[in-house]
This record gives C-alpha cells, structure tokens and sequence, in this order.
C-alpha cells in the first residue's frame, strides 16, 4: 500500500503547527497580507492530532512538571501526591466533557471558553469568567517566565545572579533569590512582549520546537526510569547522621582522610569545626554521628516506595531508617550546612501548586475555526490529550517514588545532588537534557501566554459588554491588540514581583478553576432546562457530571486557598453586578434567561395561591398615562411619583392607550411603549410598558385595568392624574373616562390613586429639606392613608419631610383622650407623625365622630386597644343605629364610599337627595376651609376621596365636589383604599 500521501499530509501538518489561537493566525496572516495575495493555495486545516491533541498536550505538561513534581510526591507522599494528581486530573476530565458538549452544540470562534460561557450562560456571567480567564492566563505567564528564570539562575548559569547568594541562609538568601527574580523576569518579561508586539510570527515558528522540547524531555525521563532497572545513575547523597549535607559545602563525603601516613581534616570538618586541627571543638551533633553515603537514585527496582507513601515533616531533610545520635534539649546550629525542608508545605498547599499543571484543555476549543471537523475533533482531541497527560502524571508520582529516595525528592532545589535538578537526575542521557528541554518549553509557554491573554482581553472588549475595556478592543492596522498587550503586561508583572513561583500557581488556579466552574455549570443548565437549541453532536455528558465537575472546582478553590478563593469570587461578582449595572445590551439565548423565564412560572403559580398577607402588601400600580397626537407622554411626572412610591420595588405597570385598530396603528403603539419605556429608564422606574389599541379610549383604560398583569402578579393599586380643564367641551370625554376609572376600581377593588396638580410635583432630582406631608384622615381605607407617606419618606425627595396627621371630631367629644389613643395606635404601627385633632361644628359636619375614622374590618378589636369609655361605645352603637335608619330610607350619601357605607357619617355629610347641590357644595367649602387654613404650606396633602355618584347624572357635580375640596392646595393626592387592610399592628 502507498503511504506517502500520508507522510506527506503528516510533514505538512508539521510545517504548518501552531499553538497560537484562531486570532493570533488571523493577525499573522494580516501582516503578511502581501505574500497570501500571492499564494493561491491556502494553508491545509488541521486534523485532531495537530488541531488539538498535540496543542493541548504543550499547553497542559510545563514548568511544574519539571520543577516541582518530584519535590510534591517528596512533600506531599506518593499516596498523597496521587490523591491529588487524580483530584485534578478527574476535575479536568469532567471539565473537558462538559466542554466538549458545548463546543459541539455549534462553532466556537476566537475568544475559546469565553466565549461558550458568554453564549450560554448570558454577558453578566461571560464577562466576570471571561476577565477571571483571562487573569488566569496572564498570571500563567509569569508563572512560566519565573520557572524560566528559576532554571536559569539555579540550574545552568548561578554565576549570573546579580543579588549573590553565597554565604547567606534562611530568609537572607530567599529575599536573594527572589530579588534576582524579580530583575531578570522583568527583563524576560519585557522582551518577550517586545516579541509578541512586532509578530506573533515569529512566535508561531518556533511552536513546533517548544513541542519538541516537552516530548523529548518527557521521552528522555521515561528512558531514564527504565535504565535505573539495570543502571541505576551515580548521584550520592551525603549525610551526617541522618541529616542531609549541601553538597556545595564540601569536596569529600568524609571528616578525615588518610594521605600518606597522615590523618587530614576535610572540608566538611572544616565547616562544622572551629578549625582544621583534630583537636579543635566541633558541633556536638558532628561529633556525635558519623558521616555517610547513600545513592540518591537507587532505582525502581529498589523496593523503596514502600517507605514512602507518606510525607516526612522535619525541618531538615533526614533519612529513614539512618540511625542519629542526638540530644532532644541541643539546638541545633550551623542549619546553612543542611538541606532544609519547607515544613510550610501542606495538602492543601500542594493542591494549588500542582493544578496549573493540568490547565490548558481549552487549547483545542480555542482554535476551532482552523480545524477540518472542529465537532469531531474538539471532543476526541482533548479528551485524548487528557488521559495522556493523566497517565504521565500518574505514573511519574509511582516512577518517582519507586526510584528516587525521599532525601533528594524533598529537595525542591537539588542542593543535596550538586545543584543538579531532581527530575533531570533521571534523565538519560544527561540530566542537561531535562534542563535546557524545560528552559525552552517555559519560555515558549510564557510567550504563548503573552500572545493568547491580549486577544482573549480583547474578543471581551470588542463584545462592549464591560464599557472602561473598550479601549483594548482596538490595536495596529492588522488587528493586533496594542492596547490590552500593555495592559497584560503590567498585570504580568505584578506577578513577577511576587517572585515566588509557588505564591504565584495558587493565584491563577483560582481564575482557572472558576472558569472550568462556569463551563460545568452551563453544561448541566443546559442540560436540565432542555433548551430547544442544546442539540450537541457529543453524546457522552450528563448533568451528573457537570454538577460532579463543578462540585470539584469549587471544592479545589477552597483546598487550595480559602483567602484567595474568596477573593476571586468577589472580583467575579464585581464584574457581574457592573455589567448588570451599566446594562448589557446582548441578548445570546442564554441559559439564565431560561432558569429565569422557569423561575418565573414557578413564583406565578405560587402567587396563585391566594392574596398576599397585610405585612406583605406594597402597592403594585398600573400608571395611566395620557398620550398626544405625537405619541409623547403629556404627564411624565406621574412617573417620577412612581419611582418616589416604589424605591424600585414591586411591580409597575405603565399603561398607554392608542385610539383606532390593531392592524392600523400598530407603528403607532410601537412608538408609545418606546416613549414609555425610555421613560422610565430616564425615572428608573422597573417594570413593564404596555400599550393597548382599541376604538376608544374609555375601552382601552377598561381592558388595561381588567388584563394588566399575568395570574397573581397583577396590579392592586391605580394611578391616575385629575383630569385638566374638565370643563371644556373637548376634554368631556377625559372626564367621563376618569369617572369611569374610579367606578372600575372600586368594582375590582383597587386601590385608586389621583393626582391633583401634577406638574407642580417634584421631580426625583429635586430635594426638600423641610416641610410637612399632611394627612387628612377622615374614612379608613385599610391604612393606605397612612402607608403612602411612610413609602415616600424612604425615597430622598421626600426624607426630611415630616408627617402631620389631622383628624376631625365634633365639640362634645373629648379631643386630649382621642389624640392620646390615636398617637397610641400610631406608635403600635411603628410610624412617626405629629397627630392633631380638629374640632367643628355640628352645622358643618353631621353626627361623625372620631370613631368614625378609625372604622376598619378589626374595629371592635382596636377599640378594645384603645381603651374606649363606656360613654364613647355607646354613642358607638347610636351610630350604627343612624346609619341602619339611614340604609333603611335610601338616605345614603350620593358620594360615600361603597366599602365602607356602614360608617359614612362623616365631614362629607349625610347628604340627602333632596338637598340641592349648593348644600352639598357648602359642606365641601366648609371642609376645604379647614384643610388650606392648616395645610395650606405644606408639601403634599393626602385626603380620602369619596366614592362616584351611583347615576350619571351627578357626575358634574361630583367633578365640582372634587374641585372646591381641593382648591387653594398646591399638591393633593386623593386616596380611595381598596377594599382590605394594608397595614397592621402586629409583627
């Protein structure tokens, strides 16, 4: 069979690998548009192997395992280092199936996981995991540039430190150390950026070298394993008692050698004695133990895992099974002499340390616009790359165990092995092919960073879903992303300034581990709320294991740090709440919109259940507003009154109304609920715009009241404004629709609320710094009365406004006793006001007494409350005698209030139908006298307003009423309650 047009595909899928995303090609091909003009030939898509699987594979093996792999199976045990491996390895997995559910659900362009959290889970999500990614990525940089200089300064060139030292111990040569970090990673840092800024062609070249780099080093270790079985390398260990020696203090593992027929003193005595004379006074643990030589690699066929399958927590690195001589009181000195172990080290530690190991199964999903069969490959390629990189990791904490002795695995920076590092001990042929092997690899995966985290920043930018990033969506000519390659760099080297390579993995294990959160979770959203559109080609997920993957991520956060798991959290929500704040404008079909649309049904049906509890009752208004011929709102401060009343609670309906038929003057209503909406974003009002289109408008305001709303969330209260020059013939039929208003409410029993003078409210940018909100409480309604002045108060506009309640009683009651026991019931409804009792004349009012105002469904109990005298209970019962006699003769009162016709005799009289309008005129008169002489200063008056005559006949005179018991008062608010109690007294 002929192999060579495979071969052939195979070299040029090899020319042509890149590790770089979908965007970094794109801006690659842009500078070099000149010569793709030329070609006529596009470069071939890559298959699964070099499309994904070998991509994720550089992305997920790296620094840590080369640097500190077999210093976790030395601190954390083989038993507990597996734990982990396997922990995070299977966190992946689950991630990586999850993943693949969702990239194959449709195509994934540039932007990766950003992108599918974004798409499935809404902008508010997509942006707070998109920016965590992208941190986590950057910090991945300078994780990689640290590990670079790690290997450089420790491993191949120590004469380069420009911070020396030699000579310093304990924290002096750490601050060293990382002093010498922090210089050169900013001079790496700033030439790798230099790099990435003129191309990320000369990126993408050198990928297939950095590949290479990984898999041979990786070959050369399992080479080395599989030599100690036969020969085991030459790389002792010398120690004093048990303790393991710096291998850099002396030349000869011995105190004394013989030369010739001397006995000379070595270099080693020398550190530990005040001189090189056999007689000179040594360290009492020197003198007390010998020293010795062990192999450092004894091999796997060995039999020394047994021995370590758990950690040793000593400050110095001591061998198992060496006896020691030593004094349990004696200090111990000359600890520089020592390899010292970090005993800060622990499980939880390690966790955050080894994950940034695993990270990088995105790599594939990243670049699925270059791939022949992204659907196929995305799934098969990762999942591959998984279980391979699984496997090494696995079986390297067995082989490392097997092979290595737990003195030199614990021993993070090789100083017991002659500065050689641990993991290139192993290699074959030399341990310099582990060295140069990992240098090249981290600097190729920092590079990779720096050119992957300014475009994912980037696609966010461009998205304009966080509004102070827009400016990083911009960059060169080409598309290459000037701005935020900056803004990475800087963050890059907030990380470099940490120094530490172990500070810095923890950090972007939390940014990682959050994102791979997110992915899980909108998988199983997807999953559970069966979205018509989540039809993935990968059939292998379940919600179970997304939920399962997720429960590990979030479980990783707080294993690895508790403090920084917290932290991350709260720049997520940080960003949540901003986007959520300024208002994303994109609408992706994305699963929280489907769990708030289920969320939605389900609190529907329970508000089904039956009306809401006095404690729970707030005013849920439906706003009529009155539109012009051009469409535009004639009244906008009833929306400015909403916002003052509702603080952004509950629900608001703006209800509009557009004359003529659906089919006409549909562009019509369109522009209205357009005008009403914007509206109230201008008012920040939350709710809902709904306009209706009927023939006329008394039809319209009638369909509004009677289908506003959907099941149990439906409005309990109305606002309206008080017809304007009602008397005219041309707005007759605004005041027969106004009248109509108030019979419809009273028959739904709703609350109504009417302005008078609404142009003269404030509107939500004006403050009062004095003044009163008078009550005029003359019938209960249930206490909305006395609730609305406490909802305004809660809104600035209204806040140092104080509250003054008038009530009304006749000359022979007693007024000191009546304000006493209301001032009482005020104080049990927790409201602060200021209670005045106003006395008039038996001419001007009929028999309505004080009791009369505090009549409500409970009223026998109250009174109880009030401490009524016997006197006052029964003028009480003379009164329901009145008003039966009342009832009996058809006497009622043309204007009382329907719900509450058992105590109307009140200031508004018992008027009669015989009695001629100037009678009932004079009454209102009277009252109003009453109201403009103490409440004429005030800022808002509230007043109950009486029911609409029963025949049509009086509706002019009912609109008179209305204007002479208002006239002279700036800012009145008629309240006519509905029919049930809104407040009570109890908790």
């Amino acid at each position: 069979m002929d192999t060579s047009p495979m071969v052939s595909s195979l070299l040029s899928s090899l020319a042509n690998y890149s590790n770089l995303t979908q965007g970094s090609k794109e801006h690659e091909e842009a500078e070099n548009n000149e010569e793709a003009r030329k070609k006529t030939v596009q470069a071939p898509r890559m298959g699964t192997l070099m499309g994904v699987y070998l991509p994720c594979m550089q992305n997920i093996l790296g620094v840590i395992l080369f640097l500190r792999m077999t210093w976790l199976v030395g601190a954390g045990g083989v038993l507990g280092t597996f734990i982990i491996v396997f922990m995070c390895c299977s966190t992946t997995m689950l991630t990586a199936i999850s993943m693949s559910a969702i990239a194959t659900n449709g195509v994934v362009p540039a932007g990766g996981s950003y992108y599918m959290i974004s798409r499935s889970l809404g902008p508010e999500f997509g942006g707070a995991v998109g920016i965590c990614f992208y941190l986590g990525t950057t910090f991945a940089g300078a994780m990689y540039i640290l590990g670079c200089i790690e290997i450089l300064l420790i491993y191949i060139v120590p004469a380069a430190a420009i911070f020396k030292m030699e000579g310093l111990e304990g924290a002096e040569a750490e601050a060293a150390l990382l002093n010498n970090m922090r210089v050169y990673g900013t001079i790496v840092l700033s030439f790798m950026a230099l790099v990435v800024f003129v191309g990320v062609k000369y990126v993408n070249k050198l990928a297939l070298v950095f590949l290479a780099c990984v898999i041979l080093s990786i070959l050369a270790v399992y080479a080395g394993v599989i030599k100690t079985s036969f020969d085991p390398p030459f790389f002792p260990v010398c120690l004093l008692g048990n303790r393991t020696l710096v291998s850099k203090g002396f030349d000869i593992c011995a105190k004394t050698i013989e030369q010739g027929n001397a006995t000379v003193t070595t270099k080693l005595w020398r550190a530990f004695c005040d001189s090189e004379f056999l007689n000179a006074t040594c360290d009492e643990y020197f003198t007390s133990n010998n020293v010795s030589q062990i192999q450092g690699i004894p091999g796997i066929t060995s039999g020394i895992l047994a021995g370590q399958k758990t950690p040793a927590k000593n400050s110095i690195l001591e061998k198992r099974g060496v006896p020691a001589v030593l004094d349990p009181e004696a200090t111990v000195t000359n600890t520089n002499r020592y390899v010292m172990a970090d005993i800060t080290s622990f499980f939880t530690l390690l966790v955050g340390i080894y994950f940034p190991s695993v990270t990088g199964i995105m790599a594939g999903s990243n670049r699925s616009g270059d791939l022949q069969d992204a659907q196929k490959s995305i799934p098969v390629g990762t999942i591959l790359a998984i279980t391979t990189t699984s496997f090494i990791y696995m079986s390297s904490v067995i082989l490392f165990g097997a092979c290595v002795d737990g003195v030199v695995l614990r021993d993070k920076f090789g100083e017991g092995v002659n500065g050689n590092l641990v993991i290139g001990t192993l290699a074959w042929p030399s341990p310099w092919v582990i060295v140069f092997g990992s240098f090249f690899s981290t600097c190729g995966a920092g590079l990779q960073s720096l050119t992957g985290a300014p475009r994912l920043l980037q696609a966010i930018a461009r998205d304009s879903i966080i509004p102070f990033l827009r400016v990083f969506g911009h960059g060169k000519a080409n598309g290459e992303p000037t701005w935020a390659l900056l803004l990475t760099a800087c963050i890059c080297e907030t990380g470099i300034l940490i120094a530490s390579l172990d500070a810095v993995a923890p950090i972007l294990s939390m940014f990682f581990l959050m994102c791979y959160m997110f992915v899980n979770l909108a998988c199983a959203l997807q999953t559970l709320l069966r979205t018509p559109n989540w039809r993935p080609r990968f059939k292998f997920y379940h919600w179970a294991l997304s939920l399962l993957g997720m429960s590990l991520c979030l479980t990783l956060m707080f294993l690895c740090s508790w403090y920084y798991a917290i932290v991350a959290m709260v720049i997520a929500s940080c960003i949540y709440k901003y986007i959520e704040f300024c208002g994303a404008e994109k609408e992706w079909g994305d699963g929280i919109r489907g769990i708030s649309l289920s969320a939605a049904r389900y609190a529907l049906m329970r508000l089904e259940e039956g009306p809401p509890h006095t404690k729970n009752w707030r005013p849920q208004i439906l706003v009529l507003m009155s539109l012009d011929g051009e469409q535009s709102v004639e009244q906008p401060r009833l929306l400015s009154l909403t916002s003052q009343l509702k603080a952004g609670k509950g629900l608001t309906i703006v209800g509009a109304c557009v004359e003529g038929t659906y089919l006409n003057n549909q562009p019509q209503a369109q522009k209205a609920d357009q005008v009403c909406m914007k509206l109230m974003e201008v008012e920040k009002v939350k709710g809902f715009s709904q306009v209706v289109i009927s023939s006329n408008l008394r039809d319209a305001t009638s369909h509004l009241i009677q289908a506003g709303g959907l099941g149990g969330l439906r409005h309990n209260t109305v606002l309206v404004s008080f017809p304007k020059n009602w008397k005219q013939a041309e707005e007759h039929h605004r005041c027969r629709n106004f009248i109509e208003v108030v019979r419809e409410t009273t028959a739904a029993h709703l609350a109504l609320l009417v302005t008078k003078n609404i142009s003269a409210y404030p509107s939500n940018g004006e403050r009062f710094t004095e003044g009163h909100i008078d009550v005029w409480w003359i019938v209960h309604d249930g206490g909305l009365l006395m609730l609305l002045p406490f909802l305004l108060r809660q809104h600035k506009v209204w806040r140092k406004c104080k509250i003054r309640i008038f009530t009304v009683a006749q000359m022979d009651d007693n007024s000191i006793q009546m304000k006493k026991d209301l001032m009482t019931f005020l104080y049990h409804l927790r409201f602060d006001a200021e209670v005045e009792v106003v006395e008039m004349h038996d001419s001007d009012i009929s028999a309505y007494t004080y009791e009369k105002t505090l009549v409500m469904e409970q009223r026998s109990q109250i009174l109880k409350e009030m401490h009524l005298t016997k006197n006052e209970r029964e003028r009480e019962k003379e009164t329901h005698t009145c008003l039966k006699q009342l009832e009996g003769a058809n006497m009622l009162n043309m204007l009382s209030y329907k719900e509450t016709s058992h105590s109307l005799c009140h200031i508004f009289g018992v008027l009669y139908r015989n009695q001629s309008n100037v009678r009932r005129m004079h009454h209102a008169q009277e009252l109003n006298g009453v109201i403009v002489k103490k409440s004429k200063e005030a800022k808002l008056v509230l007043l109950n307003m009486p029911g609409p005559p029963k025949n049509r006949n009086g509706e002019e005179n009912y609109m008179e009423f209305l204007e002479v018991l208002t006239e002279g008062l700036n800012r009145v608010l008629l309240v006519r309650g509905g029919g049930r109690e809104v407040i009570t007294i109890y908790s």
